[in-house]
Order: C-alpha cells, then sequence, then structure tokens
C-alpha cells in the first residue's frame, strides 16, 4: 500500500454515486419523453442530473491528493442534485399533480424500492409504463436519498481530514519519517550532495 497516496477505492461501489447513476438515466427518459425539446428546462434538469454523478466521480479521484478538492465537488453534487429536486417539484406544481407525501402508501413504497435497490436497469425497465407524475415522484425520492448518502460522505471526508490530515501533511510526516528511520542499507550520509 502506498502510504503517501492511499487508495480509496472504486467510486462505482459508492452508494452516492450508484444513486446517482440512477437518477441521471431517469432524467434523461424523463426529459426526453414528457418534457418539450425547446424547453430550457431539460438541458437544465439533464446537466444538473450528470453534474450530481460526475462530481462524485471527480470528488473520489481527487481524495487521494486533496481532501479539500473532494469535500468541495462533492458538495457541488449534493447543490446539483438540490436543484434537479427543484425542478421535479416544480414540474408536479405546475402540472397541478400530486407530490407524494411522506407516509403515503407509494412514498413509504418508492423509498422501500429505493433503499434495496440501486441498479439503473431496475428503475429504467420500473418508469417504462408509468405516467409523469409517478416518475416525478419516484426521482424525487431517489434524489433525497442521494443528498442523505452525500451528507453522510461528506460526513465522514471531513471526519477522515481531522484525523488523519491531507496530502501535504502525509508527505511532511512521511518524509520526517524516513529521515529519522532511513530504509535498511542506506546511509543518511549518501543523500547528501558533494
Amino acid at each position: 500500500m502506498n502510504e503517501l497516496i492511499p487508495h480509496r477505492g472504486n467510486y462505482k461501489n459508492l452508494l452516492s454515486y450508484r444513486k446517482a447513476d440512477v437518477i441521471y438515466q431517469i432524467t434523461f427518459f424523463f426529459c426526453d419523453r414528457f418534457l418539450n425539446k425547446g424547453d430550457r428546462t431539460v438541458d437544465q434538469m439533464v446537466q444538473a442530473a450528470r453534474s450530481g454523478k460526475q462530481n462524485i466521480i471527480e470528488g473520489c479521484s481527487a481524495s487521494n491528493t486533496s481532501s479539500k478538492t473532494e469535500i468541495k465537488l462533492l458538495n457541488v453534487a449534493k447543490a446539483s442534485l438540490k436543484e434537479l429536486l427543484e425542478d421535479y417539484e416544480d414540474f408536479l406544481k405546475t402540472r397541478n399533480f400530486r407530490q407524494w407525501e411522506k407516509g403515503s402508501v407509494e412514498f413509504e413504497k418508492m423509498r422501500e424500492l429505493g433503499s434495496n435497490h440501486n441498479e439503473p436497469e431496475f428503475f429504467m425497465n420500473l418508469i417504462q409504463t408509468r405516467p409523469p407524475e409517478t416518475i416525478a415522484n419516484m426521482a424525487i425520492i431517489l434524489i433525497n436519498q442521494a443528498d442523505y448518502l452525500l451528507f453522510r460522505q461528506l460526513e465522514r471526508a471531513s471526519r477522515d481530514f481531522l484525523e488523519k490530515g491531507g496530502f501535504t501533511e502525509r508527505m511532511y510526516n512521511l518524509r520526517q519519517d524516513r529521515r529519522r528511520n532511513p530504509p535498511a542499507g542506506t546511509n543518511s550520509s549518501d543523500n547528501r550532495t558533494p
């Protein structure tokens, strides 16, 4: 294991990423099927969904060398999904559709599905025959779940930074440790310049 740049795992294994990928695919389908092609909302919704997913990827990729960048990008992902949430809620309001209330049968069933499934194929099969009101409500619940997952991920990233420090601190500590304990077979005087 590299002490300086630890491998933190594959972003594709993160629940936040997998949920964001589902949200992106549902949003692309929803906009293509139910919104007018020239409507600016289409681009905004698709871009917000894409930004949510892509910033998780970028944040995870940066996490090895910059906790600050990781936290910033995860927060951008969270903000993008909040923007998308508002677009779905506006869709329901402006068309006099009902937003599922917490505790309603539909809400609780979808929350359970969202908790148990993170595969795009599962949800894409589910939405093929659903009306726009249902798909918008499904997306709202999934976005809220992704928001919670990102909140927890941000908490973890912040806690890791406070406990373990950042890249610069790791570099400094490793150099100090190497100077105090040179590898076997090396002489510290060998490293001096003439």
